[in-house]
């Protein structure tokens, strides 16, 4: 019967702990669903930066009717490639909002691939901006993300970063 008794006392103290939790867990949901402030200026644009290798994109998004300018031409005299152009619709693309924001963009360094991937992770960063909303779709999508690779650093006695000199046995 002791034994019964100690059964009990550990369950209540077992309930007691969940109750304590659940209060924590509600604690919890109320810190997470705290309310982003759109950051606009007073034009109506949402500002951000975007990088990529050694390029860097200074972006603007403003509503409008899906006008790409960077460095003062429209996209597809900037970027040439088919393949270009598609990287930088594909946030909208993420977002479901094609056709519903105007984009300016200055951008700097690096090769068009790099300066196009620059651009793409600045229009995503300023949609969050715009609509906070937003961070979900694009998270998920990976356009948030800065990516990491950069061209590896050529090495002494090597004739590029691990590319060897022909060998020669005499």
């Amino acid at each position: 019967m002791a034994e019964e008794v100690t059964v009990d006392e550990n369950e209540k103290a077992g309930l007691a702990g969940l109750s304590a939790l659940k209060d924590d867990s509600e604690q919890d949901d109320a810190l997470v669903f705290v309310e982003v402030e759109p950051k606009i200026d007073d034009q109506g644009r949402a500002y951000a930066t975007g990088r990529r290798k050694n390029a860097s994109a200074r972006v603007w998004v403003k509503r409008g009717s899906g006008n790409i300018l960077i460095n003062g031409k429209i996209l597809v005299e900037y970027f040439a490639r088919p393949v270009l152009q598609m990287l930088l619709v594909q946030p909208f693309e993420a977002a479901s909002r094609q056709g519903e924001f105007d984009v300016i963009a200055t951008v700097k360094g690096g090769g068009l691939s790099g300066q196009a991937g620059a651009v793409r992770h600045g229009i995503s960063r300023a949609l969050v901006n715009f609509e906070p909303g937003l961070r979900p779709p694009l998270k998920a999508g990976g356009f948030l993300t800065r990516d990491p690779r950069v061209v590896e650093r050529k090495k002494y006695g090597k004739a590029k970063a691990r590319r060897s000199f022909q060998f020669s046995k005499r």
